[in-house]
């Protein structure tokens, strides 16, 4: 195990790991057979899509597991950063790529998006040219409410710290499976507040237990000993809740009310962020160059996944010129290669590469 100044790999290899299932949930979600709303929905004629159950196999516990990771990232980086340095850089990395660039790149995701919406087309074509341009802006949000929301939780940590003094942190040093196990409670608890209503993504409750547990707990190596120690429990208990949940939810909305409150939902969501926790720190801690390219473009390919599969839904998918499975292979195949693509190009045009992916000059 990496001691706490060294490189822990195994977070860098869940966070691309997790990223890369978000661009395969947002394949199926795009297309799914769920009538979402705001997606261009199915292009089958099956009654049923069965392979829909990938989101309710995933949605309960890939972003709770990526704010786990933020929150023991946040720890490890104070470890060496002042308060007033970590605010600056996280303001910089989350901030402004999701304020300053949605008004210089993301509004073009926001026209795809507006596109695959026949309300939301009509609208536009009424206003002025400002007025388009401001609301596909907001409509560019997309993926980067994650972002959004762990800088909201970044400053609240600088808040926390100074108040605390690391006393509660410490005291995380002592949490045994026991006590983990019992954490479940805490995400049921924070799953039923701090919810924004209609964008139910905006979930602080629940996302903030994990960030604040991810930093106050498991950023000590010795929890992470007892996850590694328990993980083949951890994830049969993941496997049982995963199989009940999709039994019992499959063909409702997963990721909205009363669904994503309900106890199987959040203690699914638990379990299997614990288990993948857990086996990653035991069998993932290694680096190699496979896994250092996708570190290194690891946010390049969140930030712009989606407006790959956005285009091919619209100039495709929507026209239905190709059967469906070509549909969701060049979906796929176009998330992966438009994100590298323009992470490559934006990274290297001054200003851009500030303001949609936060990365200041290196000196």
């Amino acid at each position: 195990m990496n001691n706490g100044n060294s490189r822990k790999y195994y977070l860098d290899n869940i966070r691309w790991i997790t990223v890369v299932i978000v661009v395969i949930y947002h394949v199926v979600y795009m297309y799914n057979g769920l009538g979402v709303a705001g997606v261009l929905g199915k292009i089958t004629e099956l009654d049923v899509q069965y392979w829909d159950l990938f989101q309710y196999m995933v949605y309960p516990w890939f972003m709770f597991l990526m704010f786990v990771v933020s929150g023991i990232s946040s720890r490890l980086y104070l470890n060496g950063h002042s308060g007033k340095e970590f605010i600056k850089s996280r303001t910089n990395k989350l901030l402004v790529p999701s304020t300053i660039g949605l008004l210089t790149f993301q509004f073009i995701q926001g026209y795809f998006n507006t596109a695959l919406s026949t309300d939301a087309s009509a609208m536009l074509s009424s206003l002025p040219l400002i007025g388009r341009y401001l609301i596909l802006a907001v409509s560019g949000i997309g993926v980067l409410w994650y972002i959004q929301v762990l800088w909201v939780f970044s400053l609240l940590l600088a808040l926390v710290r100074r108040i605390e003094k690391d006393r509660l942190w410490n005291l995380g040093k002592k949490t045994g499976i026991i006590v983990i196990v019992l954490m479940s409670v805490l995400a049921f608890g924070g799953a039923q507040i701090l919810n924004t209503p209609v964008i139910c993504v905006y979930r602080f409750g629940y996302y903030g237990v994990a960030f604040f547990l991810g930093y106050f707990v498991f950023s000590h190596d010795e929890v992470m000993e007892v996850l590694k120690k328990w993980f083949w429990v951890l994830l049969a208990v993941t496997v049982i809740l995963g199989f009940c949940f999709c039994f019992k939810y499959f063909g409702e909305n997963y990721a909205d009310v009363p669904v994503n409150r309900y106890p199987l939902f959040t203690s699914f969501g638990w379990f299997a962020s614990m288990a993948f926790l857990g086996g990653a720190a035991k069998y993932l801690d290694f680096t190699n160059g496979f896994a250092t390219f996708m570190s290194k473009h690891s946010f390049g390919l969140y930030i712009f996944h989606y407006l790959g599969i956005s285009m091919i839904a619209v100039f495709i998918g929507s026209h239905h010129i190709l059967p469906a499975v070509l549909v969701y292979l060049l979906s796929a195949i176009s998330g992966f290669v438009t994100a590298y693509i323009l992470y490559e190009l934006i990274s290297r045009i001054p200003f851009f590469r500030w303001a949609v992916l936060g990365m200041k000059k290196e000196k």
